[in-house]
């Protein structure tokens, strides 16, 4: 189907969508047409501004024999030409396929995978790195576990990052991190290859996912910590064990049992959300482990050179000299040339299958 042919089915439906609701439909269908009809609205506001200009560039045009009006229709026509392609690729992007949950809050895991305790301490970083984002984002970071190595470092960290399109803006950090250094516990200058693990899953409410009580198993034991510290006497540790799946959460950063309860199944719901896209859209990995790979060190979607002073993301060849700002936050530059791959890619497919 040509974009010509695509454009009035959908100037058409929108007035089929009109002519229903003025016919006083009530209930769901009311409901449903007008949620379908606000969605068509930009873009046929976009395609009514883009068949204007066609119009009026093809007038414009026909002024070109006048020698009176010759200079004046010339400018106009160069303006409409410029203005078409615009207002084209702007349709194109309003009938992308949305990502649903690209407008969530998410839940952020951190974990060191290869190079043992450098792992963890690059972790914890990563884990700062993130949440001085979200808070230069105005985002909210609640911190949902963290567990530290006696040197510091980072076993497992989880936060949760309420917000607008935090979800659009960090999906592209899941994947193996590689950082390459000189670790302050090497005495010969060596520089270490370490790697930790992300996974940016999207929030999930309660009615995305249908948790039966019967499908888990939940046990309670005692917290405990680095040095015998933040140990508690009594039984306020969670673990959560969905059985149909064999996705298992344990929470243990609140002293309260229930606190530690609700964290993890807010947790829980979050992998299962995102496993139920994972099997919908063929494009996102298959489950959890495919998106955040075996955290070897020869996977990778993005290197920390410190010697260096850069950071390369290898999916779309970025590479930034200024690492120590990237790793206080500023990681804009990053997300917007992941983000605007995408579309560019979509577009492509777009055009493509049109």
């Amino acid at each position: 189907m040509s974009l010509a042919a695509k454009f009035d089915d959908i100037l058409a439906r929108s007035e089929e969508l009109r002519d229903l609701l003025a016919s006083g439909v009530q209930g769901k269908a009311f409901v449903r047409a007008s949620r379908e009809l606000a969605e068509l609205d930009q873009v046929v506001g976009l395609i009514s501004d883009l068949r204007a200009t066609e119009q009026n560039l093809s007038e414009a045009t026909a002024l070109l024999a006048d020698p009176e009006m010759r200079e004046l229709a010339e400018a106009e026509a160069q303006s409409l030409k410029q203005r078409i392609p615009v207002l084209e690729h702007d349709i194109q992007l309003a009938l992308l396929p949305k990502d649903e949950a690209d407008e969530r809050s998410a839940i952020l895991e951190v974990r060191p995978a290869a190079g043992g305790d450098e792992a963890g301490l690059f972790a914890s970083q990563l884990f700062g790195m993130y949440q001085r984002y979200a808070e230069g984002q105005g985002w909210r970071f609640e911190v949902m576990e963290y567990g530290e190595t006696e040197l510091g470092g980072l076993k497992e960290g989880i936060a949760s990052i309420t917000g607008r399109n935090v979800f659009a803006r960090l999906k592209f950090e899941s994947g193996v991190h590689r950082v390459q250094r000189v670790p302050e516990t090497e005495n010969q200058g060596r520089i270490h290859t370490s790697t930790v693990t992300v996974a940016v899953l999207p929030e999930a409410e309660e009615v995305d996912v249908e948790i039966n009580e019967t499908d888990l198993r939940i046990d309670v034991y005692r917290a405990s910590g680095a040095g015998g510290q933040h140990v508690n006497k009594t039984e306020s540790a969670v673990r959560i064990t969905h059985i149909p799946t064999g996705i298992v959460v344990a929470m243990q950063e609140e002293k309260s049992q229930h606190k530690n309860r609700a964290k993890a199944m807010k947790i829980l719901r979050a992998r299962m959300y995102e496993r139920e896209r994972a099997s919908l859209h063929a494009t996102r990995a298959a489950d959890r482990k495919s998106q955040v790979g075996t955290g070897d060190r020869s996977e990778r979607i993005r290197t920390y050179n410190f010697p260096q002073g850069r950071v390369t993301d290898h999916r779309i060849n970025l590479t930034l000299y200024k690492i120590d700002r990237v790793i206080m936050g500023e990681l804009d530059e990053v997300v917007q040339a992941l983000m605007a791959d995408d579309e560019a890619a979509r577009l492509a497919s777009f055009a493509s299958a049109a």
